[in-house]
């Protein structure tokens, strides 16, 4: 048992299980009915994607590839996941991953460059089990 960190839209792997889209909004142009069908997600769970404004950091770190840019927003982002909702929910992932097979992600390319990074050290950081 254990969770996957994955970019969303990509095919799935065996016994993937259950994948979480930790995205701010769901994929532009394709139905609601069709997210689990075309590999996108089963479940939108926007409370482990950034805030609006965090996201903003993101970006511009992603076009600049400026170092400090992303650590300014690793940070940002990082503190918005203290939070006690999103603790407890990274908790419970933690714990899930040693009991089922579940996926989280997100749509960027570069997972260096994506908050699915940032998910995938605090998930580790709280004793998660790995694909």
């Amino acid at each position: 048992m254990a969770v996957r960190v994955v970019r969303l839209g990509t095919p799935r792997a065996p016994d993937e299980g259950l994948r979480l889209g930790t995205v701010r909004r769901p994929p532009r142009g394709v139905p609601k009915s069709e997210y689990a069908a075309q590999d996108w997600y089963d479940l939108w769970y926007p409370n482990l994607a950034p805030s609006v404004e965090t996201m903003k950091l993101a970006q511009e770190a992603q076009r600049s590839g400026d170092a400090r840019a992303w650590q300014a927003f690793e940070k940002r982002f990082r503190a918005e996941l203290a939070a006690p909702d999103p603790s407890r929910t990274l908790d419970l992932l933690a714990a899930l991953s040693h009991q089922t097979n579940f996926s989280v992600g997100c749509y960027c390319e570069d997972e260096s460059r994506c908050h699915r990074s940032i998910l995938r050290a605090l998930l580790a950081e709280r004793g998660a089990q790995f694909a």
